[in-house]
């Protein structure tokens, strides 16, 4: 079983102020650009703190979303794949991150059809690769992305993403290689036939979205039951502060690629 946790590097790219402006689903007011740029530099130190090599792209102003680096390409050390972000405006992203990309990585395939696949939707298994459809993620966009996933030697399987969840891993992420961490709308994904699915305390739902490097959790620093629920489990966690990141629709798998 390969651990779908031992990475080495990580890239991640700068807020620009416009990042205030990124999308979201709900109201609510604007984040405050101060406290999300500290979100993310602490977020950085605690990727090169595990052990991480990490490189940090400068901030695109043209696209409000650009930090969420997750969403526009999957990174493996086989190689790397260019997305179709399902919102039209971060579709000129990927152009932007390709030339990064093929410096880093013996490989480089690109989504080229008319579908498209949020990186937000891919969770890495030990075993293979689910691929959720939302409103991000299109079938035809999962297909094809299933198909280069067989080209870097990952097998995929597509699954349905709850209407009431924006990308799959808004509402799920790995504790372990076994143990899959969900919201209660997800408990019943066929696709997590064979592993332990631990429901998120009532009322953090918004807990879903961990982050596992290596050995160790990173959590939303406000999901105290979570983390109690994690804790209690052995699991050593690093609470992080992802409050402004959270108006933008956003947590802690979006802000970098890793591999």
């Amino acid at each position: 079983m390969t651990s779908p946790f031992a990475f080495t590097r990580a890239l991640c790219r700068t807020p620009a102020p416009s990042a205030v402006n990124g999308i979201r689903a709900g109201g609510g007011p604007d984040p405050d650009f101060a406290t999300l740029l500290a979100e993310h530099e602490a977020y950085v130190r605690t990727l090169r703190a595990l052990g991480l090599a990490v490189d940090v792209l400068p901030p695109l102003d043209d696209f409000p979303d650009a930090l969420f680096t997750e969403d526009v390409a999957l990174t493996f050390p086989e190689g790397a794949i260019l997305l179709r972000p399902g919102a039209p405006t971060r579709a000129g992203e990927v152009a932007h991150i390709r030339e990064a990309l093929a410096e880093r990585h013996p490989r480089l395939l690109a989504m080229t059809g008319l579908g498209h696949a949020d990186g937000g939707d891919v969770l890495r298994l030990a075993d293979r690769v689910i691929i959720g459809l939302s409103d991000r993620t299109d079938r035809t966009g999962a297909k094809e992305l299933a198909g280069l996933l067989a080209d870097l030697g990952h097998r995929a399987e597509i699954a349905e993403t709850p209407k009431s969840v924006l990308h799959f891993k808004t509402g799920c992420s790995l504790i372990d290689e076994t143990t899959i961490l969900a919201v209660p709308a997800m408990r019943d994904c066929r696709e997590f036939a064979g592993l332990e699915v631990v429901l998120t305390p009532p009322g953090e739902e918004g807990a879903a979205n961990i982050l596992r490097v290596r050995d160790t959790v990173l959590v939303g620093q406000r999901w105290r039951a979570t983390q109690d629920l994690l804790a209690a489990r052995g699991v050593d966690i690093c609470p992080m502060a992802t409050d402004e990141i959270a108006r933008i629709d956003a947590g802690l798998s979006c802000m970098s690629l890793r591999w």
